[in-house]
């Protein structure tokens, strides 16, 4: 019992960052097995086919046609229904399932965006699906294979791949995000900076980094129009992506006041749910067969 409440105490420390101390307490206990009861799950999740992939659509304001898609994670619990990933993405990323899961998602979006090519829902030379990288898939050594393994099983045009990365990625091995992103990108791949600004400034290395995207984080979205300093925040990005010759998309996006704002300042790409929330493939497919959202708005 000794060790193994030292080993939660360990685990605390190691969630905080490291370098640090942490005395036991009994709610670790707790939060350990809870931990180790959805792992659990989690597993039965991937063997019982209980994952899926649900797509929010990203729209250009002109016309507010769809452009792309992010492809986001879903749990569809036989008891529960469908789950968030902020219930189990932690634990996913803590566990050697990350990288089964990691797989299966590239795998299951470019056979998505297979199926649009072949129904002609989308254009090849325009659409673009983007598909969120963690950290621990990052840095496996078979993660570039991985990704080109599930391009030519599908036979999908590589530019119609977006990778989603965070700051925190970036910074982490600055050689190895530059090697392998520079090797993807040879291919034809895209990446973009998630929730930039959120995270460790990398501006010193954003230069380096064959990025076509920068994502405006809701969190500066959601109060743009009232908070001065998110507002400030967001001119700020889209200087820095004008200047890098980078593309924008706003995540995020729930209200016209703050679509308005968006363009004003030069961001011409958006997600959100003023437009729709995440979806299922059946209901995107509808979306994108109904022309975009302009008639809504």
């Amino acid at each position: 019992d000794l060790l193994k409440r030292a080993d939660i105490a360990l685990y605390r420390v190691k969630e905080d960052g490291r370098d640090g101390i942490a005395f036991f307490e009994q709610a670790m206990q707790v939060a350990a097995s809870e931990r180790l009861a959805i792992e659990s799950e989690l597993r039965k999740a991937f063997s019982d086919n209980q994952l899926r992939l649900h797509y929010q659509p990203q729209v250009v304001y002109g016309s507010q046609k769809i452009l792309g898609a992010e492809a986001l994670l879903r749990w569809q619990h036989p008891e529960r229904g469908l789950i968030g990933p902020s219930a189990f993405i932690d634990v996913l990323e803590q566990s050697s399932l990350i990288f089964d899961a990691g797989r299966w998602i590239l795998a299951r979006a470019c056979e998505c965006i297979a199926g649009l090519l072949t129904d002609q829902l989308v254009n090849p030379d325009t659409f673009c699906l983007s598909v969120n990288i963690s950290p621990r898939q990052f840095r496996h050594p078979n993660f570039v294979g991985d990704v080109l393994g599930a391009i030519r099983q599908h036979a999908i045009p590589t530019r119609c791949l977006s990778l989603e990365i965070t700051e925190g990625i970036v910074i982490e091995n600055i050689n190895d995000t530059i090697d392998k992103m520079n090797e993807l990108r040879q291919h034809g791949v895209h990446f973009s900076i998630d929730d930039f600004g959120t995270g460790y400034s990398s501006l010193s290395y954003l230069k380096q980094l064959p990025v076509d995207l920068l994502k405006i984080d809701q969190s500066f979205v959601r109060d743009c129009t009232g908070n001065a300093n998110d507002a400030e925040i967001i001119r700020a990005i889209i200087a820095i992506a004008s200047s890098l010759h980078m593309d924008l998309i706003a995540e995020g996006v729930e209200t016209r006041d703050q679509l308005n704002f968006l363009h004003a300042q030069g961001c011409d790409q958006f997600q959100g749910y003023l437009f729709s929330p995440p979806v299922d493939e059946h209901r995107f497919r509808e979306l994108l067969a109904s022309g975009g959202f302009a008639q809504q708005h």
